[in-house]
């Protein structure tokens, strides 16, 4: 055989291994192509699914992304439909302290503190001896512009109603108001001991005492009440 015809040979069997391997490589490469989009619109389709479940999330008043066993804490972190916020305030002197109380799914709350009934003559005098109280809201304690601090402790339905009960006995039952005896401070913690919370020394302004109550309570939000309160 000549070497022309070698040759040509040659070219055939290249051109017949061309033919064979591009449609291979071809659909390969396709398919490369395929699995790299169905990745990617897998990737997307997660994304999507991610913040739909966030915004979800937040409008449930959940943090996204925290697993179930986190939300389904201990009794002590659960949330009761009723409340007491111990509260403090800023006031002209050394601030005030007051409860707001009442249901959770109601706008509407009650408020109790202890103060002085009367003008600046009636503070100052309750700082000697004893003045006249009022043991309800006073100005102030609606307006969120004055709040200092806030501490609420949620209960279940049936040591709501006797917490609610004592404040109002103790209100009934606080006819004066002294600034070193008979003080707003005193007047919360009466009722935070009531609940069976720790408290702290009252001689100490009302910011301080609503701070130092949540600190030594552990910032527990949920209260059960003993049998023998």
């Amino acid at each position: 055989m000549s070497d022309r015809s070698k040759r040509l040979g040659r070219c055939l069997l290249g051109a017949l291994a061309l033919a064979v391997l591009l449609p291979c490589n071809i659909q390969s490469a396709s398919a490369n192509e395929s699995d790299t989009r169905v990745g990617s619109d897998r990737s997307v389709s997660q994304e999507v699914h991610k913040r739909i479940a966030d915004t979800n999330a937040l409008a449930s008043g959940e943090a996204p992304n925290e697993s179930k066993s986190v939300r389904r804490a201990g009794p002590e972190s659960a949330k009761g439909p009723y409340y007491v916020d111990f509260r403090a305030r800023t006031a002209a002197s050394w601030g005030h302290a007051f409860v707001w109380y009442g249901k959770t799914s109601e706008r509407q709350v009650e408020v109790a503190g202890l103060t002085p009934a009367g003008d600046t003559l009636a503070y100052v005098l309750g700082h000697v001896t004893w003045v006249p109280s009022e043991t309800g809201a006073s100005y102030g304690d609606l307006d969120p512009q004055y709040l200092t601090a806030s501490y609420r402790v949620y209960l279940n339905e049936a040591d709501a109603k006797r917490v609610f009960a004592y404040i109002r006995k103790l209100q009934a039952s606080t006819p004066v108001w002294n600034a070193e005896t008979f003080n707003c401070t005193g007047f919360i913690g009466d009722i935070a001991s009531f609940m069976g919370l720790k408290v702290p020394n009252r001689w100490q302004r009302p910011e301080n005492y609503v701070n130092s109550l949540k600190a030594m309570n552990g910032g527990r939000q949920m209260v059960h009440l003993s049998s023998v309160q």
